[in-house]
């Protein structure tokens, strides 16, 4: 008998690209969305996959409603990609996003002990959880947290309740403690796309400068279709764990920056981009750099798509789609 997954977050790019691998590996997938009259579909139209999935309203601040998603799916797996997930906004909305990213999973976890003990649990962990904390310029299963945002902080409440349901009540639960990863399909407000589009808009004449904020900030970036792979290896263990994925390659945004608007032709990037302290954090994170190994040993997991890679796919992706919409006007 085939499998059944439920998956929150549904709309956003991690739960389109992991609704697109479990639909190809023969899962019913129930995707659980906010309640709207309007649902935002571009990410699962892009996909292919809009009309596969088995969509149940819900919200991560209603109980209630994830015990009603959680009785209709009867799911083997949940993965709670649900998230205010942006970190400049919790600085702006620190109690939503404490209500989304850690009660939220509180309640989806007590819903899940009472009512589908037997299911498989992933949580969307984060690298942010670590702050600038790192063991020789590199963050391990073992590196000591800390947090330097709401966003980050109200994660590490829910990596630690995940782990606590774990103990107390012997759930399979894992935390897949993610690096930064990107995709044609990414968020907007998120620097990585916010670049790419802009090149594409620059490219088209549709746009003459970006602001952006510390260009020197360093991330650790990869595909997010490979690693909702690592999210599928997690659940499919024998015993449950806590993984790091990443690449172990950390790229600057001046970095992405030049590759991006060399990879579309434009020369001499520094005269589109300009500082906009609106951009910067109240507290900085400097560098991220995961160390995956214990998830390429125990998962048999790697990334396959490389940095050039990406930036070459979101660039093309964003040029591709600036040239439709000015098409149309």
């Amino acid at each position: 008998m085939n499998r059944t997954a439920l998956v929150t977050g549904i709309t956003g790019q991690d739960g389109g690209y992991l609704a697109k691998l479990l639909l190809g590996k023969g899962y019913r997938v129930f995707g659980l969305m906010e309640r709207s009259t309007r649902y935002a579909f571009a990410n699962l139209d892009y996909l292919g996959i809009t009309g596969e999935v088995d969509y149940l309203d819900g919200d991560m601040t209603d109980e209630a409603s994830l015990v009603q998603a959680l009785r209709q799916a009867r799911p083997d797996e949940i993965y709670n990609l649900a998230a205010q997930s942006f970190v400049g906004t919790s600085w702006r909305q620190p109690i939503v996003s404490t209500e989304v990213n850690a009660v939220g999973v509180l309640r989806l976890l007590d819903a899940m002990r009472h009512f589908v003990p037997a299911a498989r649990f992933y949580q969307a962990s984060t690298s942010e959880m670590f702050g600038n904390s790192h063991e020789d310029g590199l963050q391990t299963e073992n590196t000591p947290f800390h947090p330097r945002s709401p966003y980050a902080i109200a994660k590490l409440y829910a990596y630690w309740i995940v782990n606590n349901y774990k103990e107390s009540y012997g759930l399979f639960c894992a935390n897949g403690i993610l690096f930064n990863h990107e995709s044609p399909i990414r968020g907007r407000e998120f620097v990585t796309r916010k670049i790419t589009d802009a090149v594409a808009r620059i490219k088209h004449g549709l746009l003459d400068r970006l602001g952006l904020g510390n260009l020197d900030s360093e991330r650790d970036w990869g595909f997010a279709g490979d690693y909702v792979d690592a999210m599928w290896r997690m659940l499919q263990q024998e015993q449950p764990g806590n993984y790091i994925i990443s690449t172990g390659e950390t790229h600057s945004i001046r970095e992405f920056l030049s590759m991006a608007f060399a990879h579309a032709g434009i020369d001499d990037w520094e005269k589109y981009v300009y500082i906009d302290p609106a951009h910067k954090r109240p507290a900085e994170l400097h560098s991220l750099r995961g160390k995956s190994d214990k998830a390429r040993k125990e998962l048999g997991w790697k990334p396959q798509v490389s940095f050039e890679e990406l930036v070459r796919m979101m660039v093309d992706a964003d040029l591709e789609r600036v040239a439709k919409e000015k098409a149309a006007k």
